[in-house]
């Protein structure tokens, strides 16, 4: 934890740059006429790739990893593939502001599962964030339901997007008890990308021939969202209590709708902006009356 109020200023305005750096993703993806499953591979190849330069370091680290912690990287690469798959679908079936909300499911679902699996304590607050959240999805998904089917199916994808990355980020919080940040995030990113590597090749979806501008968007989602987003937060956790890094999932949806509105065109609806402000409050209740660690 930061000792010192300039200490506390840089680590604030670092989380804030990462809320807008990660709101910046469903952009990139909307300016992508790719396959969501290449824009999902090459985002995480390319992340690989930049974070070669280090790999070096760690490798004392890998070779002292043993067959169960293999097992459940493996997994968790999986379920961030599955995340991606479905997220970016999502994107291309409703609006940013409603992909992007419903994303804020996330940390709920992680409470549940830990509940299920682990009998993790949930306080009355919790469960009312919880209820809160859920009416507002369902309001959403009644509200796109009115305006086209297609819609509607997008924030399904989004919901099982956000189910497949809380199952990731429960691997990963027990898998980070033995290991670093960077060799987690360089091992899971790369096998994430190897799974949908393999779902490309099973379905015949061409690795090359692409445009610069591509490419471009490709290298934009490695370098904004993933490195100065997701592994920024990573690094947070450090000194940022988990529950503030936390808050970062209430400030995608705002900042991603504003950027929609202004490079994309998209309008939001009665529907969306009330269920929005319904399934932020929810998700903010739940976070904050949640366990600190």
């Amino acid at each position: 934890m930061p000792t010192d109020r300039r200490s506390a200023g840089t680590y604030e305005l670092l989380f804030v740059i990462g809320i807008i750096a990660i709101s910046f993703s469903s952009i990139f993806v909307r300016w992508s006429s790719a396959d969501v499953a290449v824009i999902a591979m090459y985002r995480l190849y390319l992340t690989n790739l930049l974070m070669l330069p280090l790999v070096w370091r760690y490798r004392h680290e890998w070779m002292r990893l043993q067959l169960r912690q293999w097992g459940l990287l493996i997994a968790s690469g999986v379920m961030l593939a599955l995340h991606f798959l479905l997220w970016m679908a999502s994107l291309r079936l409703t609006t940013v502001a409603s992909s992007t909300v419903i994303l804020t499911l996330e940390p709920v679902f992680v409470m549940l599962a830990s509940y299920v699996l682990f009998r993790t304590r949930v306080n009355r607050m919790m469960l009312i964030g919880i209820g809160i959240a859920m009416v507002g999805s369902i309001i959403i998904g009644s509200g796109d339901f009115a305006l086209s089917g297609d819609a509607l199916v997008g924030d399904l994808l989004s919901m099982l997007g956000a189910l497949a990355v809380a199952i990731h980020m429960m691997l990963g919080k027990h898998l980070r008890k033995d290991m670093s940040a960077f060799v987690y995030n360089f091992s899971v990113f790369a096998l994430a990308a190897t799974s949908l590597a393999v779902y490309n090749l099973v379905r015949g979806i061409p690795f090359f021939g692409y445009e610069a501008k591509e490419w471009g968007v490709f290298l934009l989602l490695a370098i904004v969202p993933t490195l100065f987003g997701h592994y920024l937060f990573n690094w947070l956790l450090k000194f940022m209590n988990t529950a503030a890094v936390s808050m970062s999932v209430l400030g995608e949806p705002v900042i991603a709708s504003v950027l929609a509105w202004m490079l994309l065109g998209e309008a939001l609806t009665i529907y969306q902006l009330g269920a929005g402000m319904l399934i932020l409050f929810g998700v903010w209740l739940f976070i904050r009356h949640g366990d600190k660690e």
